[in-house]
Parts: structure tokens; sequence; C-alpha cells
């Protein structure tokens, strides 16, 4: 097949996935932790927002020096706002719908938002950009997902009085607003920290 003809057979279905991922959003808006007041006061805490702004500023700054074309101070900004937005959720909901917690439909939308940020997102940009398709436009699938993955963790990290340490979306009430320092979970964070460091540092400079 002709690599033109599959870019654009691969971009209807990406939008397609996306127009019924929005369809199932709005019939059962609800349903899902996003659309309500608690998952952003989960999110908005004061050490969630200190670690996203320095790892959002460490991306942008060092984007323009990694030696790939296609990575510059914009999809690096973007892709790390909506990583922060979307990534402690679609973590969550993963482990919630692998433990039945919610209902099926919403794997369609947690694909969608995973696929659109470490994804879908960044290859617009560089087709508008440069008129085509980055050419490692699969490969950066696996390593833009690892950090994805690896970020959704850090920012689900928790302390609880009885438990000590936790990953949030594992509690009944998951996502809450919740007023543990950074002091108490530091030690799990740091590991966490630390591997997206070295990520970045081996995906930018290799």
């Amino acid at each position: 097949m002709h690599m033109g003809l599959f870019f654009s057979i691969y971009t209807l279905l990406w939008i397609l996935a996306c127009i019924l991922a929005l369809v199932v959003c709005l019939s059962d808006r609800r349903s899902f932790a996003f659309s309500r007041g608690d998952y952003w006061k989960f999110l908005f805490c004061p050490w969630k927002l200190a670690t996203f702004i320095v790892a959002a500023a460490a991306m942008v700054v060092m984007a323009p020096y990694s030696g790939d074309p296609t990575w510059d101070a914009v999809d690096a900004g973007f892709m790390s706002l909506m990583t922060f937005l979307g990534a402690p959720w679609a973590i969550g909901s993963v482990y919630r719908l692998a433990t039945r917690k919610l209902p099926l439909k919403q794997a369609l939308v947690i694909f969608v938002v995973w696929m659109f940020t470490v994804s879908w997102s960044y290859d617009l940009y560089i087709f508008f950009r440069d008129g085509h398709y980055p050419v490692a436009l699969f490969s950066s699938i696996f390593a833009s997902s690892f950090l994805y993955v690896t970020a959704g963790l850090l920012w689900n990290l928790d302390w609880n009085q009885g438990k000590g340490v936790i990953l949030s979306f594992r509690e009944k009430t998951w996502p809450y607003p919740s007023p543990a320092a950074f002091s108490r979970i530091i030690w799990f964070a740091l590991p966490l920290m630390a591997l997206v460091t070295a990520m970045i540092i081996y995906f930018f400079f290799k």
C-alpha cells in the first residue's frame, strides 16, 4: 500500500475514534471522573502542580536541543499539559476498568485520550507544520506511552493514615481531593521522577 494512502486511512480511523469517544462521553458524562469537580481538585494540589511545572519547563527548554527536527517547544508544551490533565485519570481508569469498577465502553475513551496525547496531537501538529507525518510515528508511541504511564502513577500517589503511601485510584472514593503533603510520599515519588528524567535524557540525547 502506498504510504500516502496508508496515512490517509490511519488519520481517518483515529478521527472517527475521537468522534465516537466524544459521543460516548456525552451520552453518559457523569460516569467519567474527569467530568466531576473532585477530579480537578484531586489534580490541582500544590505538589502535583509544582512537579508538572518543573517537568513541563524542562521538556520545553530541552526540546529545541534534542536533535529531533519534529520536537520543538510547542509540541513539548502541549503534550506535557495534556499528560498532566489526562494521565492520572487514564491510568486510574485502566485499573478500575480491569477490576470491573467501570463500564467497558470507557475503554474506548481511555484509549483515545491516551493516544491523542502521546501520538495523534503530535502527528497532526507535525503534519500542519511540515506537510507530512513524522517519520518515527509509531516508534515514538512506545516512548511517549512509557512517560505517560509513569506520570499517571506519580500523580496518583497519596498518603493514607492507616495504609501509608497508596495509589489513590485503588480507593473507592477516587478521585478525591487529598491534603497529604509531598513529604509523605516523596520516597515513592523520587524513583518515578528519576525514571522520567532518565527517559527524557535518553530520548533527547540518544
